[in-house]
Protein backbone atom coordinates (compact mmCIF):
# COMPACT_ATOMS: atom_id res chain seq x y z
CA UNK A 1 0.00 0.00 0.00
CA UNK A 2 2.76 2.48 0.61
CA UNK A 3 4.67 1.61 -2.76
CA UNK A 4 1.36 2.46 -4.40
CA UNK A 5 1.01 5.53 -2.71
CA UNK A 6 4.50 6.43 -2.82
CA UNK A 7 4.49 6.27 -6.43
CA UNK A 8 0.94 7.91 -6.89
CA UNK A 9 2.72 11.04 -4.97
CA UNK A 10 5.55 10.95 -7.72
CA UNK A 11 3.09 10.93 -10.75
CA UNK A 12 1.21 13.99 -8.95
CA UNK A 13 4.50 15.99 -8.89
CA UNK A 14 5.41 15.09 -12.76
CA UNK A 15 1.79 16.46 -13.51
CA UNK A 16 2.01 19.71 -10.99
CA UNK A 17 5.46 20.26 -12.70
CA UNK A 18 4.11 19.62 -16.23
CA UNK A 19 1.16 22.30 -15.46
CA UNK A 20 3.28 24.71 -14.53
CA UNK A 21 5.17 24.52 -17.47
CA UNK A 22 2.12 25.03 -19.68
CA UNK A 23 1.09 27.85 -17.70
CA UNK A 24 4.35 29.38 -18.26
CA UNK A 25 3.71 28.95 -22.05
CA UNK A 26 0.72 30.83 -21.46
CA UNK A 27 1.74 33.79 -19.91
CA UNK A 28 4.89 34.03 -21.58
CA UNK A 29 2.14 34.15 -24.58
CA UNK A 30 0.32 36.66 -23.10
CA UNK A 31 3.02 39.09 -21.96
CA UNK A 32 4.83 38.63 -25.24
CA UNK A 33 8.32 35.85 -25.07
CA UNK A 34 11.29 38.40 -24.67
CA UNK A 35 9.46 40.21 -21.61
CA UNK A 36 9.15 36.73 -20.01
CA UNK A 37 12.61 35.58 -20.99
CA UNK A 38 14.03 38.78 -19.45
CA UNK A 39 12.06 38.25 -15.95
CA UNK A 40 12.71 34.71 -16.02
CA UNK A 41 16.45 35.35 -16.62
CA UNK A 42 16.10 37.74 -13.41
CA UNK A 43 14.74 35.47 -11.29
CA UNK A 44 17.40 32.94 -11.74
CA UNK A 45 20.09 35.42 -11.52
CA UNK A 46 18.62 36.25 -7.58
CA UNK A 47 18.43 32.63 -7.20
CA UNK A 48 21.61 31.51 -8.49
CA UNK A 49 22.89 33.98 -6.41
CA UNK A 50 20.89 32.58 -3.24
CA UNK A 51 22.20 29.85 -3.65
CA UNK A 52 25.92 30.30 -3.41
CA UNK A 53 25.46 32.06 -0.16
CA UNK A 54 23.35 29.40 1.16
CA UNK A 55 25.34 26.45 -0.53
CA UNK A 56 29.39 28.49 0.72
CA UNK A 57 27.50 28.42 4.19
CA UNK A 58 26.41 25.02 4.10
CA UNK A 59 29.90 23.92 3.22
CA UNK A 60 31.32 26.46 6.18
CA UNK A 61 29.15 25.18 8.38
CA UNK A 62 29.33 20.76 7.47
CA UNK A 63 32.97 21.61 7.51
CA UNK A 64 33.14 22.81 11.34
CA UNK A 65 30.50 20.09 12.06
CA UNK A 66 32.47 16.99 10.83
CA UNK A 67 35.88 17.80 10.66
CA UNK A 68 36.59 16.12 13.96
CA UNK A 69 35.16 13.23 12.91
CA UNK A 70 37.56 12.07 10.41
CA UNK A 71 40.28 9.81 11.03
CA UNK A 72 42.62 12.24 13.09
CA UNK A 73 45.98 12.21 13.42
CA UNK A 74 47.99 9.49 11.53
CA UNK A 75 49.47 6.43 13.41
CA UNK A 76 52.66 6.04 11.53
CA UNK A 77 55.39 8.14 10.62
CA UNK A 78 55.23 7.93 7.08
CA UNK A 79 51.42 8.89 7.18
CA UNK A 80 52.83 12.33 8.30
CA UNK A 81 54.01 13.00 4.83
CA UNK A 82 50.87 11.61 3.75
CA UNK A 83 48.69 13.71 5.61
CA UNK A 84 50.65 16.80 4.26
CA UNK A 85 50.10 15.92 0.71
CA UNK A 86 45.90 15.80 1.54
CA UNK A 87 46.09 18.87 3.00
CA UNK A 88 48.05 21.11 0.56
CA UNK A 89 45.86 19.28 -2.44
CA UNK A 90 42.93 20.50 -0.30
CA UNK A 91 44.41 24.09 0.27
CA UNK A 92 44.71 24.25 -3.57
CA UNK A 93 41.54 22.75 -4.92
CA UNK A 94 39.46 24.66 -2.39
CA UNK A 95 40.52 28.06 -3.07
CA UNK A 96 40.60 27.46 -7.26
CA UNK A 97 36.84 25.62 -6.22
CA UNK A 98 35.50 28.74 -4.46
CA UNK A 99 37.07 31.27 -6.18
CA UNK A 100 35.67 29.55 -9.64
CA UNK A 101 32.21 29.22 -8.51
CA UNK A 102 32.03 32.24 -7.05
CA UNK A 103 32.24 33.60 -10.78
CA UNK A 104 30.27 31.12 -12.47
CA UNK A 105 27.10 32.58 -9.82
CA UNK A 106 28.29 36.19 -10.21
CA UNK A 107 28.64 36.37 -14.04
CA UNK A 108 25.36 34.62 -14.51
CA UNK A 109 23.63 37.36 -12.61
CA UNK A 110 25.93 39.72 -13.72
CA UNK A 111 25.49 39.53 -17.28
CA UNK A 112 22.32 38.39 -17.67
CA UNK A 113 20.29 39.49 -20.89
CA UNK A 114 19.17 43.09 -20.44
CA UNK A 115 17.87 45.89 -22.47
CA UNK A 116 20.39 47.32 -24.60
CA UNK A 117 23.36 44.94 -23.99
CA UNK A 118 24.80 42.78 -26.52
CA UNK A 119 26.97 39.81 -26.07
CA UNK A 120 30.63 40.05 -27.09
CA UNK A 121 31.63 37.35 -29.34
CA UNK A 122 35.20 36.16 -27.49
CA UNK A 123 36.36 33.46 -30.12
CA UNK A 124 39.79 33.28 -29.03
CA UNK A 125 42.85 34.70 -26.75
CA UNK A 126 46.20 32.94 -26.71
CA UNK A 127 47.76 34.63 -23.79
CA UNK A 128 44.08 33.49 -21.67
CA UNK A 129 44.37 29.84 -23.00
CA UNK A 130 48.67 29.97 -21.86
CA UNK A 131 47.21 31.09 -19.02
CA UNK A 132 44.32 29.08 -17.82
CA UNK A 133 46.81 25.71 -19.10
CA UNK A 134 50.46 26.30 -17.83
CA UNK A 135 49.06 27.31 -14.25
CA UNK A 136 47.08 23.98 -13.82
CA UNK A 137 49.58 21.83 -15.52
CA UNK A 138 52.39 23.31 -12.75
CA UNK A 139 50.35 23.08 -10.28
CA UNK A 140 49.09 19.22 -10.78
CA UNK A 141 53.21 18.22 -11.79
CA UNK A 142 54.06 20.03 -8.36
CA UNK A 143 51.55 17.48 -6.57
CA UNK A 144 52.16 14.29 -8.84
CA UNK A 145 56.02 14.77 -7.67
CA UNK A 146 55.34 14.97 -4.32
CA UNK A 147 53.17 12.27 -4.52
CA UNK A 148 55.52 9.77 -6.08
CA UNK A 149 58.20 11.00 -3.54
CA UNK A 150 56.37 9.29 -1.17
CA UNK A 151 55.12 6.26 -3.00
CA UNK A 152 58.64 5.51 -3.60
CA UNK A 153 59.24 6.05 -0.43
CA UNK A 154 56.87 3.47 0.63
CA UNK A 155 57.61 1.13 -1.87
CA UNK A 156 61.27 1.07 -1.30
CA UNK A 157 64.04 -1.47 0.77
CA UNK A 158 62.83 -1.63 4.15
CA UNK A 159 65.33 -0.94 7.00
CA UNK A 160 67.60 -3.60 7.92
CA UNK A 161 65.91 -3.82 11.33
CA UNK A 162 62.34 -3.89 9.61
CA UNK A 163 60.16 -6.58 11.07
CA UNK A 164 58.40 -8.76 8.21
CA UNK A 165 55.03 -9.88 8.29
CA UNK A 166 52.97 -11.45 5.37
CA UNK A 167 49.78 -10.77 4.61
CA UNK A 168 47.31 -13.11 1.59
CA UNK A 169 44.27 -12.19 1.29
CA UNK A 170 41.21 -15.03 -0.21
CA UNK A 171 37.85 -15.03 0.18
CA UNK A 172 37.05 -13.80 2.24
CA UNK A 173 39.37 -13.32 5.36
CA UNK A 174 43.37 -12.62 5.89
CA UNK A 175 45.92 -15.43 6.26
CA UNK A 176 48.81 -13.82 8.21
CA UNK A 177 52.48 -15.21 8.66
CA UNK A 178 55.47 -14.69 10.48
CA UNK A 179 58.98 -15.26 9.69
CA UNK A 180 60.44 -16.92 13.07
CA UNK A 181 63.92 -17.17 14.99
CA UNK A 182 65.69 -16.60 11.80
CA UNK A 183 63.67 -13.60 10.72
CA UNK A 184 63.05 -14.97 7.12
CA UNK A 185 59.51 -15.92 5.73
CA UNK A 186 59.65 -19.86 4.21
CA UNK A 187 59.08 -21.07 0.40
CA UNK A 188 55.46 -21.67 -0.41
CA UNK A 189 53.65 -23.45 -3.61
CA UNK A 190 50.62 -22.87 -4.11
CA UNK A 191 49.74 -26.48 -5.54
CA UNK A 192 50.97 -27.50 -1.73
CA UNK A 193 47.66 -25.48 -0.69
CA UNK A 194 45.72 -27.81 2.03
CA UNK A 195 43.29 -26.47 4.77
CA UNK A 196 42.59 -29.81 6.24
CA UNK A 197 46.44 -30.26 6.24
CA UNK A 198 46.53 -26.93 8.54
CA UNK A 199 48.48 -25.67 5.55
CA UNK A 200 46.11 -22.74 3.60
CA UNK A 201 49.09 -20.84 2.03
CA UNK A 202 50.87 -23.94 0.44
CA UNK A 203 54.04 -23.55 2.98
CA UNK A 204 56.57 -25.98 1.53
CA UNK A 205 58.14 -28.30 4.90
CA UNK A 206 61.02 -28.86 2.43
CA UNK A 207 62.14 -25.57 3.36
CA UNK A 208 63.91 -25.31 6.27
CA UNK A 209 63.08 -21.83 6.65
CA UNK A 210 59.42 -22.61 6.48
CA UNK A 211 59.40 -24.72 9.66
CA UNK A 212 59.88 -21.99 12.23
CA UNK A 213 57.20 -19.63 10.60
CA UNK A 214 53.49 -19.38 12.67
CA UNK A 215 50.23 -17.97 11.51
CA UNK A 216 47.91 -15.84 13.63
CA UNK A 217 44.67 -14.07 13.36
CA UNK A 218 45.72 -10.52 13.72
CA UNK A 219 48.63 -8.31 13.24
CA UNK A 220 51.05 -7.65 15.92
CA UNK A 221 53.69 -4.86 15.68
CA UNK A 222 55.96 -3.38 17.94
CA UNK A 223 55.42 1.01 18.56
CA UNK A 224 58.19 2.73 16.72
CA UNK A 225 60.29 -0.30 15.00
CA UNK A 226 59.54 -0.46 10.86
CA UNK A 227 57.81 -3.17 9.35
CA UNK A 228 57.43 -4.65 6.37
CA UNK A 229 54.23 -5.89 4.99
CA UNK A 230 54.78 -8.71 1.85
CA UNK A 231 51.22 -8.90 0.45
CA UNK A 232 49.35 -11.58 -2.02
CA UNK A 233 46.20 -12.83 -2.91
CA UNK A 234 45.31 -16.74 -3.10
CA UNK A 235 42.72 -15.75 -5.26
CA UNK A 236 40.90 -12.72 -7.06
CA UNK A 237 42.25 -9.10 -6.65
CA UNK A 238 42.37 -7.69 -2.86
CA UNK A 239 43.75 -4.67 -1.20
CA UNK A 240 45.32 -4.14 2.11
CA UNK A 241 43.63 -0.99 3.36
CA UNK A 242 45.42 0.68 6.14
CA UNK A 243 43.42 3.91 7.03
CA UNK A 244 44.81 4.97 10.09
CA UNK A 245 48.13 4.67 9.14
CA UNK A 246 47.43 6.22 5.68
CA UNK A 247 48.59 3.35 3.35
CA UNK A 248 47.02 0.78 1.09
CA UNK A 249 48.51 -1.71 -1.31
CA UNK A 250 46.90 -4.12 -3.86
CA UNK A 251 46.92 -8.06 -3.06
CA UNK A 252 47.44 -9.47 -6.19
CA UNK A 253 47.46 -13.27 -6.78
CA UNK A 254 50.59 -14.26 -8.40
CA UNK A 255 52.79 -11.14 -7.94
CA UNK A 256 54.04 -9.95 -4.50
CA UNK A 257 53.83 -5.87 -3.21
CA UNK A 258 55.40 -4.69 -0.44
CA UNK A 259 55.12 -1.57 1.74
CA UNK A 260 56.53 -0.54 5.05
CA UNK A 261 56.14 2.07 7.49
CA UNK A 262 56.85 3.01 11.10
CA UNK A 263 53.79 2.66 13.88
CA UNK A 264 53.75 5.43 16.11
CA UNK A 265 51.28 4.64 18.76
CA UNK A 266 49.84 1.75 20.53
CA UNK A 267 46.69 0.30 20.33
CA UNK A 268 46.07 1.34 24.12
CA UNK A 269 47.78 4.92 23.49
CA UNK A 270 45.11 5.46 20.68
CA UNK A 271 42.28 4.59 22.86
CA UNK A 272 43.22 7.25 25.06
CA UNK A 273 43.59 9.72 22.62
CA UNK A 274 40.50 8.96 20.83
CA UNK A 275 38.73 8.62 24.13
CA UNK A 276 36.84 5.27 22.60
CA UNK A 277 38.13 1.94 25.05
CA UNK A 278 36.38 -0.38 21.78
CA UNK A 279 39.24 1.03 19.10
CA UNK A 280 41.36 -1.15 17.06
CA UNK A 281 43.17 -0.43 14.32
CA UNK A 282 41.74 -2.57 11.19
CA UNK A 283 42.76 -3.78 7.82
CA UNK A 284 40.08 -3.56 5.34
CA UNK A 285 39.43 -4.79 1.65
CA UNK A 286 39.46 -1.63 -0.31
CA UNK A 287 38.83 -3.72 -3.63
CA UNK A 288 35.48 -5.04 -4.12
CA UNK A 289 36.48 -9.35 -4.11
CA UNK A 290 32.91 -10.94 -4.47
CA UNK A 291 29.76 -11.35 -1.96
CA UNK A 292 31.77 -11.26 1.01
CA UNK A 293 33.42 -8.61 0.24
CA UNK A 294 31.87 -6.85 3.98
CA UNK A 295 33.49 -9.42 5.70
CA UNK A 296 36.77 -8.95 4.88
CA UNK A 297 38.13 -6.73 8.00
CA UNK A 298 41.01 -7.62 10.00
CA UNK A 299 42.41 -6.32 13.40
CA UNK A 300 46.21 -4.71 13.94
CA UNK A 301 47.55 -4.70 17.71
CA UNK A 302 50.15 -2.40 18.14
CA UNK A 303 51.86 -2.97 21.31
CA UNK A 304 55.12 -2.55 23.58
CA UNK A 305 58.17 -4.67 22.43
CA UNK A 306 57.93 -6.99 25.84
CA UNK A 307 53.99 -7.13 24.72
CA UNK A 308 54.99 -8.49 21.78
CA UNK A 309 57.75 -10.74 22.64
CA UNK A 310 55.08 -12.43 25.22
CA UNK A 311 52.61 -12.91 22.38
CA UNK A 312 54.95 -14.66 19.90
CA UNK A 313 56.30 -17.14 22.83
CA UNK A 314 52.66 -18.27 23.01
CA UNK A 315 52.17 -18.99 18.82
CA UNK A 316 52.53 -22.62 18.23
CA UNK A 317 54.39 -22.92 14.90
CA UNK A 318 52.55 -23.80 11.80
CA UNK A 319 54.89 -26.94 10.62
CA UNK A 320 53.86 -28.57 14.82
CA UNK A 321 49.81 -27.92 13.15
CA UNK A 322 50.53 -29.24 10.06
CA UNK A 323 52.76 -32.54 11.29
CA UNK A 324 51.00 -33.30 14.86
CA UNK A 325 52.77 -35.45 16.78
CA UNK A 326 51.65 -39.30 17.08
CA UNK A 327 49.74 -39.84 20.27
CA UNK A 328 51.41 -42.38 22.36
CA UNK A 329 49.86 -46.05 23.13
CA UNK A 330 48.88 -46.25 27.06
CA UNK A 331 50.75 -48.23 29.20
CA UNK A 332 49.95 -51.36 30.06
CA UNK A 333 50.10 -51.54 34.02
CA UNK A 334 50.87 -54.55 35.78
CA UNK A 335 47.71 -56.80 35.76
CA UNK A 336 47.21 -56.26 32.41
CA UNK A 337 50.82 -57.68 31.28
CA UNK A 338 49.58 -60.71 34.10
CA UNK A 339 46.66 -60.96 32.05
CA UNK A 340 48.11 -60.80 28.38
CA UNK A 341 51.23 -63.35 29.34
CA UNK A 342 48.41 -65.69 30.47
CA UNK A 343 45.96 -65.61 26.88
CA UNK A 344 46.53 -68.57 24.98
CA UNK A 345 47.57 -71.02 28.26
CA UNK A 346 46.08 -74.13 29.18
Amino acid sequence: MSGFLAVLVIVLIFIVIFQIAKASEYVSILKGEKKARQQSNRINGFLLIAFLVLGLIGVYYCNNLLKGKILGESASVQGEGVDTLIYVTLAITGVVFVGTQILLFWFAFKYQEKEGRKAFYFPHNNRLEVIWTVIPAIALTVLVAFGLKHWFQLTSDAPKDAAVVEITGKQFNWLIRYPGKDGQLGRRDFKKIDEAASNPLGMDWDDQLSKDDFMATEVHLVVGKPVKFVIGSRDVIHDVGLPQFRMKMDAVPGIPTTLWFTPKFTTKQMKEKTGNPDFTYEISCDQMCGSGHYSMRGVIVVETQEEYDAWVAKQPLQYSLAHPAPAEAPKADSTQKTVAANIGKP
